[in-house]
């Protein structure tokens, strides 16, 4: 039985072939071919980074871990710490600390826009998935509705050959037993 994508657009999705979408078509035909749809996403999307992206999503990991909150934190208390110990001497960076905001203000202008990269990718990544998510699901639906048509084929033709059977004995027991005078073959 050859089936074609617009025969089982029609059967199992209810819409004709022109109206599926590209990821619909594909699973269709992998339906046909009898080939999966499922592949790891994540090392087709490795294989598009460049370095700026790696670089992007490292920085982006270090800059919003804890370890680095800690740490800035510890740095901030030590500058302020030393600066205001320092007040009565000679300190570098003096009350109200305008080398520490200087500071401050060139990391989150840097930062940001990096964290921001990294955040875009991962959103871009997470469409990837889910429309991979939504390939394999509909695969899967249409692989249980083809088991669901191969069982009631089985099923209906074992009902037929039961109904065959079944003619075939009654025909015999007529056969070896006539109907009592009198009485319909009915009764």
């Amino acid at each position: 039985m050859n089936k074609t994508v617009a025969d089982l657009a029609g059967r199992w999705l209810a819409r004709k072939s022109e109206n599926l979408s590209e990821v619909e078509h594909k699973v269709l035909q992998s339906a046909i071919d009898r080939k999966a749809v499922s592949r790891n996403v994540n090392e087709s999307v490795e294989r598009q980074e460049g370095t700026g992206d790696r670089l992007a999503d490292a920085i982006a990991r270090i800059g919003g871990s804890w370890s680095f909150i800690l740490t800035f934190l510890a740095f901030l208390v030590a500058w302020t710490g030393l600066n205001a110990w320092m007040l009565g001497r000679e300190s570098f960076d003096p009350y109200p600390f305008i080398f520490l905001n200087l500071i401050l203000s060139m990391l989150a202008a840097v930062q940001a826009p990096i964290i921001m990269m990294s955040q875009n990718r991962q959103a871009e990544r997470d469409r990837i998935d889910a429309a991979h998510d939504y390939a394999v699901n509909l695969k899967a639906e249409i692989e249980i509705m083809a088991l669901h048509e191969k069982l009631d084929e089985i099923r209906f033709q074992e009902i037929i050959l039961l109904r065959q059977q079944l003619r075939e004995l009654a025909e015999q027991v007529g056969r070896i037993a006539p109907p009592a005078a009198g009485q319909s073959p009915a009764q």
